[in-house]
C-alpha cells in the first residue's frame, strides 16, 4: 500500500472512530423530563430497546475501528478486514435505520397506532438523538467509503 493510501485509510478510520464516540456519548447522555398533570416522566435512551441497540452496535464498530487503526496493512489478513468493514457499515446501517424509525415516531407521533409524538414535551432528549443519529449517519458513510478503498486495493494491487 502507498504512503498516500495508508494516510487516506487511516484518516477515514479515525473519523469514524470519532464519529462513532460522537454518536455514543451524544445519545448515552440524552435524557429530559417533562410534567404532564402533575406526573413526570422521564425520557432517556435506555427506555428504548431500539436505542440501547444502537449504542451497542455503535460500541462495536467503534472498538473494531480502534483495533483495525494497529492492524499492520502488510498481512495477509487485510483481506479479513475488507470483509469485517463491510459487516460493520450494515450493523451501522441497519442500527441507524431502526433508531431513525423510533426518532421519526417521537417527532411525528403515529395517529392509526395512536402514538403520540413527544419530542414537544422533551425536546432536549430529541436533540440529542438527533445529533447521535447524524454522527453515526457519518460513521456509516465513512464505512462504505472504507469499503471502497479496500476493495479497490485488493482488485487493482499493482496501481498501489
Amino acid at each position: 500500500m502507498t504512503k498516500s493510501k495508508r494516510v487516506l485509510t487511516l484518516f477515514l478510520r479515525l473519523l469514524a472512530f470519532g464519529a462513532t464516540i460522537a454518536a455514543i456519548v451524544v445519545m448515552v447522555t440524552s435524557h429530559d423530563s417533562a410534567e404532564v398533570l402533575n406526573l413526570t416522566f422521564t425520557a432517556k435512551y435506555s427506555n428504548e430497546q431500539v436505542f440501547k441497540y444502537f449504542v451497542i452496535a455503535e460500541a462495536i464498530a467503534c472498538a473494531y475501528s480502534l483495533i483495525v487503526l494497529f492492524a499492520s496493512s502488510q498481512t495477509s489478513l487485510w483481506r479479513l478486514v475488507v470483509i469485517l468493514d463491510v459487516v460493520i457499515a450494515m450493523l451501522l446501517s441497519s442500527s441507524v435505520s431502526a433508531a431513525l424509525a423510533i426518532a421519526h415516531v417521537g417527532k411525528k407521533g403515529n395517529s392509526h397506532a395512536g402514538w403520540l409524538p413527544i419530542c414537544g414535551q422533551v425536546p432536549k432528549f430529541c436533540d440529542h438523538v438527533t445529533g447521535a443519529l447524524v454522527a453515526a449517519f457519518a460513521a456509516a458513510l465513512i464505512y462504505f467509503l472504507l469499503i471502497f478503498s479496500s476493495l479497490y486495493s485488493v482488485h487493482n494491487p499493482l496501481l498501489l
